[in-house]
């Protein structure tokens, strides 16, 4: 039945029949459909990420359709309103702001306007890339690694032109590159390279590692490799916006002739993408062509491990490596790339030549070193390398300094943030001494501190250990045996 001139018509549900079944109760009709109901934000919030989700899908098969074919038609996903507001809902809330002083908490007060604004302007070509503001940080072996902090609407517009790039490439990488890809850390790596050693015959290890990369890579070439598979001329565009942005150091405006400032959410993913072109496929091709043995190869950003069985190999390995860097702009660390004799007759071999314990070499914070199972049988044995430790326990002394002052329970929470963190990262199998030895200086450090809060303060140990036992956890392993972890390749 239709309602009067102007209305809509009532809503067609069924009825609701009454509790007494011969008819003493009236049916009772439900109330008509008022128009749309109120949406949630949060569901609204869902819909935008869902979004997101569906145009890198769309990437996704594309990219799979034809792996050869160069996609044309990528800018309006960077210009994306809602794209954009995800982006921005991604970064961290507490970053250092860039030169334009924006924090996150400012920028979204005004939230929508300022998103509009930036999708107007990459809309039009109009949006100009801002220098990045370097700092220096310590590094583990004193020297100061440099980073570059973006302005907040780069940080935005970095992060989805990163995700973009990474569905593109995650098709392209080979299965042991592990460094800031998806679903990758660096513990994968860690575990690839251990079983590679320890099931494979492997003989020989060149540790290498790649001198200043970060500021060297060469910008023709990076843009001729992200061609290979985009052809959407607005996307190189801003990707060269980014390079030739230059460095704002103590009020000095550098221009940036070559590299890629680390800090950037854009140079993870352009930095894998240069060394896939110039190291993964070149070394994935050279020990098809030219190896007889095994070789096994790991890497993570530009520091990367190789495995050989024999030290010839090896050594052509290394000679034709250094001349393929040169070609691009690159050269190994000479100090950081070392080939040594490693694996399970490695401590046998040397011992027969009077050399004394097989060398040890490092990566991503571990010692690798050759080591036996209580049953006699050979393992790599991982702990946490020694500068490492020692530069954290210097950074937490120096911390506790400052709060030297704070309430017991205060210091005591701290402390145990720094403990847990330490043990997801270094709690691997085997490494139980190393992390127990951190935690034993660290409660030396905080009874030291606490010793100095008063000329009459008296911290006996029976009084420390309750202290020690209610906020330090003991160490705990946090990883499982290399061999057990899915997705190990080499």
């Amino acid at each position: 039945m239709m309602n009067g001139h102007g209305k809509s018509d009532g809503s067609i549900v069924s009825e609701k029949s009454p509790n007494n079944p011969r008819g003493a109760e009236g049916r009772e009709r439900r109330r008509p459909a008022e128009g749309n109901g109120r949406q949630s934000p949060i569901l609204r919030a869902q819909s935008r990420r869902k979004r997101m989700k569906e145009a890198l899908e769309r990437i996704r098969e594309a990219v799979r359709r034809d792996r050869k074919a160069k996609l044309t038609a990528l800018y309006h996903h960077v210009y994306n309103i809602d794209h954009l507001r995800e982006a921005y809902y991604g970064l961290k809330r507490n970053a250092a702001a860039g030169i334009d002083g924006e924090t996150w908490q400012h920028y979204g007060q005004d939230l929508e306007v300022n998103l509009r604004d930036l999708s107007e302007r990459l809309g039009r070509r109009a949006y100009r890339a801002t220098p990045v503001r370097r700092v220096y940080i310590p590094k583990g072996d004193g020297r100061q690694r440099p980073l570059g902090i973006p302005a907040l609407e780069d940080k935005i517009v970095q992060s989805v032109t990163a995700q973009i790039l990474s569905v593109i490439w995650e098709e392209e990488f080979l299965g042991f590159s592990y460094g800031f890809r998806p679903e990758r850390s660096p513990h994968h790596g860690l575990d690839a390279l251990t079983v590679g050693i320890e099931r494979k015959w492997v003989r020989w290890m060149l540790d290498a590692d790649v001198q200043g990369f970060y500021d060297s890579l060469s910008h023709e070439w990076l843009l001729r490799f992200v061609e290979h598979r985009i052809g959407d001329r607005r996307i190189l565009a801003l990707i060269e916006k980014w390079l030739r942005a230059g460095v704002l150091e103590d009020g000095t405006w550098t221009q940036s002739e070559a590299g890629t400032p680390q800090g950037g959410l854009i140079s993870p993913i352009l930095a894998n993408v240069y060394l896939h072109y110039v190291f993964d496929l070149w070394a994935h091709r050279w020990r098809k062509q030219h190896a007889r043995g095994e070789v096994i190869i790991v890497r993570y950003a530009d520091d990367f491990v190789v495995g050989f069985g024999h030290r010839a190999e090896a050594e052509g390995f290394q000679e034709a490596l250094q001349e393929r860097m040169s070609k691009f702009d690159l050269r190994l660390q000479g100090d950081k790339t070392r080939l040594i004799e490693f694996g399970r007759f490695a401590a046998t071999n040397r011992e027969k030549r009077g050399e004394g314990k097989p060398e040890t070499f490092n990566f991503l914070g571990f010692t690798h070193s050759c080591g036996k199972t209580r049953k006699g049988k050979f393992c790599v044995l991982r702990q946490t390398v020694q500068k490492r430790m020692r530069a954290k326990l210097r950074d937490v002394k120096t911390e506790l300094k400052q709060r030297m002052h704070e309430p017991v329970p205060e210091q005591g929470k701290w402390l145990r943030v720094i403990l847990l963190g330490h043990y997801r990262y270094y709690g691997v199998p085997r490494n139980s001494p190393a992390l127990g030895a951190f935690r034993q200086e660290v409660v030396m450090l905080w009874r030291r501190i606490l010793k100095k809060r008063g000329q009459r303060s008296k911290i006996t140990w029976e009084r420390m250990n309750r202290w020690v036992k209610r906020w330090l956890p003991y160490p705990h392993i946090c990883h499982p045996y290399p061999a057990i972890r899915p997705c190990v390749t080499t």
